[in-house]
């Protein structure tokens, strides 16, 4: 078990994090990038060969890059964001943080729930929320996998359980708003008071947990399942189980948006425009990132639907509600479980 600093601190960590933030320079892209590296990299990469445009980026969690124009207030280091869920997106909507265009290829999307009404962000792919757990240690300890979330709170999960951090990940966002609009807000925050006994670890990233289950630090995550893929198809792990909540699980909109005061608006505006084609989208899956696409122009993602995480459904997710109420949220989450002093994160 690893106990480094209080969930409390992170803001600290992460202000401490961005102090280390490359300059901008004279005219070039700015991106803050909340998917994998791999795919921001090489979506960057791309954009800059196909415009011209220099563009720098740097990988920062939803949580991180909330926190970072929080505190720049208008007056953002960076033009745009790309990737990451939307609770975090929606947050920075109602700080006033977002700068709304009206991108002409969102016409391609499939479904008015993956943009924001108001053109604030737009959807990039869609992600499925799950379980995953190790085979070898599951069969070593003589348990059997958990199946829906009550499951998760069983004695024989004692200190097994991973998933991220609300404070710094959008999915652990995702995680806390899915139980309140399971549960109820009352029952969601006493289920999380029971979770927390059977949890070792909160991790800075929402693909945290699928990295430390295959290596065995942990024996079961709770994280986004396109992860789990990436894991058994780009790193080899074949001990890696997962599955959908039998009660149902809901799902993530990975999006883009530019931030308010903005250098460099019109080539934010091109960023967009991009992140919203072919171009962007389908190189996805060649770099790690198996989401579902949620252009009408995309290229399918053949793993994703080999994985079976096609046929799983999801709960109709109140977003509305998410914008509003995720903060106050989160901060019951962090009061509920630090009632019994048991604060473990990454």
């Amino acid at each position: 078990m690893k106990r480094i600093f209080a969930l409390f601190a992170c803001g600290m960590l992460t202000t401490a994090l961005f102090m280390s933030c490359s300059k901008n320079e004279t005219g070039a892209l700015v991106v803050y990038g909340s998917c994998e590296e791999e795919y921001l990299s090489a979506v960057c990469a791309k954009f800059e060969r196909t415009t011209g445009i220099k563009t720098n980026y740097q990988r920062l969690s939803t949580g991180e890059v909330l926190t970072k124009i929080t505190e720049e207030n208008g007056n953002p280091s960076a033009d745009v964001w790309f990737g990451g869920t939307t609770d975090p997106y929606n947050e920075a909507i109602v700080r006033g943080l977002l700068e709304p265009y009206a991108a002409q290829n969102a016409s391609h999307i499939i479904g008015p729930q993956f943009k924001d009404a108001d053109n604030n962000w737009f959807g990039i792919y869609r992600g499925i929320l799950g379980f995953f757990w190790n085979t070898e240690e599951i069969e070593r300890l003589g348990i059997e996998p958990p199946k829906d979330w009550d499951d998760l709170i069983k004695p024989e999960y004692r200190g097994l359980i991973s998933f991220s951090n609300p404070n710094t990940a959008g999915t652990g966002k995702l995680i806390v708003n899915t139980m309140v609009q399971m549960k109820g807000r009352r029952a969601a925050m006493d289920y999380f008071r029971a979770l927390d006994r059977n949890v070792s670890q909160y991790t800075k990233s929402g693909s945290g947990p699928s990295k430390l289950v295959p290596t065995g630090e942990v024996v079961i995550g709770i994280g986004f399942l396109h992860d789990v893929v990436y894991q058994i198809l780009d790193n080899g792990y074949d001990n890696i189980g997962m599955t959908a909540p039998a009660s149902g699980t809901s799902y993530e909109i990975g999006a883009t948006a530019i931030f308010k005061g903005a250098k460099n608006r019109e080539n934010a505006e091109r960023f967009i425009e991009f992140a919203l084609s072919p171009d962007c989208v389908n190189i996805a899956q060649d770099n790690g990132s198996y989401q579902f696409l949620v252009i009408d122009n995309a290229r399918p993602v053949q793993a994703a639907v080999d994985a079976g995480l096609d046929v799983i459904e999801t709960i109709n997710y109140d977003f509305e509600d998410a914008k509003l109420h995720t903060s106050d949220y989160v901060q019951e989450f962090f009061t509920v479980i630090a009632s019994d002093d048991r604060v473990k994160t990454e």
